[in-house]
C-alpha cells in the first residue's frame, strides 16, 4: 500500500514525510482493517512531525482523524462486519485494567496508545485498529465531512462535557476555531446560551452565523456572568481573564495540550467554588456520544480537501493556520 512515512522529525517546510510503498497490514485477532477513505489533518500531526512531541516509533504514519470502510475482520470480532463504515480517533487503545480505565477515564490510562503517534495512522491506504476502539459512523454523510469529527469534534465534545453545564446555563468560548464551532452547535443542541470571545473579525462573523447569543473581543464587557467556559488558545493569561467572567460554581476547561504560564494572583477569582480543569485526550464514550448528536443535529463545518498526493502541503497549511475550518486528505475515491 501507499503511505506517507515520518522517519526523522524536521520543520514541515522541509517536508519530513515521504511517500512510500509498504506492505499492506492484515487484521489480527480482535482487530479490523479499514480501507481509509479520508483522514483529517490536525495541528498535533505537525507537532509530531516537527519534534514538539517526541517520536514514539519510526517510521511512523501520522493521522488520527481516520474514516473509511472495514475490508478485513480479525478473529473474534463481532462489533463490525465487512463493508461497515468505521472511524478512528486519537485514542487507539487503553488497557482496561488500570484505576483510570475502571473509573471510565481511559483517556488517562498510563498504558494508552495514540493513533498516529504510538500506532500508525491514516496517512495511508489502510490502517489496523482494535475493533473495540473503532467508532461506527452514519451512512448518509460524505467521508470528508466525517473525518474532522474524529478529533476536533470529539475533543470539543469532551471539553463541553467537562464543563458539566446543563440546559439554561451560559457557556463562554474563548477563541473560535473549528473545535469551538463544534462546541457551539453542541451547546445549542443541549439548550445552553453561548458567548464567544475572540480577536479575529472573521471568527466573530463565523460565531454570529452559527447563532452565538453574544460575540465580542477581549476589550468588550461581557453582558452576563457565565456558568462555565472553555479556553482554546494556548495562552495562559486568558485563564485569569476568563475566571473574572465566571459566576459562583463556574468551571473553566483548558482545551490546549500546552499553555504559556498561568498566573492567578487574586484569590477572589477562584473563591465561591470556581474551578479549573484541563482536557486530556478523549474516551470511546466521547466519540460515540458525539457522533450520535452530530448526526442528529446536522452539525455544520467548513472543510478544505487535499488529494493524497498533497499531504505535505496540507501539513504546512495547517501548521500556519491557512485553513478555513478543517483540512482533510481524500485518500481514496
Amino acid at each position: 500500500m501507499k503511505a506517507w512515512l515520518l522517519e526523522k522529525q524536521a520543520p514541515v517546510e522541509q517536508r519530513p514525510l515521504r511517500l512510500a510503498e509498504i506492505p499492506t497490514p492484515h487484521a489480527g485477532p480482535g482487530q479490523i482493517r479499514i480501507k481509509v477513505m479520508a483522514c483529517g489533518v490536525c495541528r498535533t500531526d505537525a507537532h509530531i512531525a516537527e519534534g514538539d512531541l517526541p517520536l514514539h516509533k519510526s517510521p511512523l504514519v501520522l493521522g488520527h482523524e481516520i474514516v473509511g470502510v472495514v475490508d478485513e475482520v480479525g478473529e473474534g470480532v463481532d462489533r463490525f462486519k465487512l463493508g461497515d463504515r468505521a472511524g478512528v480517533t486519537w485514542l487507539n487503545w487503553a488497557c482496561g485494567e488500570c484505576k483510570f480505565c475502571k473509573m471510565g477515564k481511559e483517556n488517562l490510562c498510563p498504558h494508552a496508545r495514540f493513533t498516529g503517534w504510538d500506532a500508525d495512522g491514516g496517512y495511508a491506504e489502510y490502517t489496523i485498529v482494535d475493533a473495540n476502539f473503532a467508532l461506527h459512523l452514519p451512512d448518509r454523510r460524505p467521508f470528508e465531512e466525517l473525518a474532522p469529527w474524529m478529533c476536533p469534534g470529539v475533543a470539543g465534545y469532551r471539553a463541553f462535557r467537562l464543563t458539566e453545564l446543563k440546559a439554561g446555563d451560559r457557556l463562554g468560548l474563548y477563541g473560535f476555531g473549528p473545535t469551538a464551532a463544534y462546541v457551539l452547535q453542541i451547546a445549542h443542541a443541549k439548550g445552553l446560551e453561548v458567548f464567544v470571545v475572540t480577536r479575529s473579525e472573521k471568527n466573530k462573523q463565523a460565531a454570529r452565523e452559527l447563532g452565538a447569543e453574544w460575540v465580542g473581543g477581549y476589550d468588550d464587557e461581557m453582558p452576563v456572568k457565565l456558568d462555565g467556559g472553555i479556553i482554546f488558545p494556548p495562552v495562559g493569561e486568558l485563564v485569569k481573564f476568563a475566571l473574572g467572567q465566571m459566576d459562583s460554581n463556574g468551571r473553566l476547561v483548558l482545551g490546549p495540550v500546552t499553555m504559556s504560564p498561568i498566573v492567578i494572583d487574586d484569590f477572589n477569582l477562584i473563591w465561591h467554588e470556581r474551578s479549573i480543569i484541563s482536557l486530556a485526550n478523549v474516551t470511546r464514550r466521547d466519540g460515540e456520544e458525539f457522533v450520535k448528536i452530530a448526526d442528529e443535529v446536522n452539525i455544520k463545518l467548513n472543510i478544505e480537501v487535499f488529494p493524497f498526493s498533497q499531504v505535505p502541503e496540507a501539513l504546512i497549511a495547517v501548521r500556519h493556520s491557512r485553513i478555513k475550518g478543517n483540512a482533510v486528505i481524500r485518500v481514496a475515491e
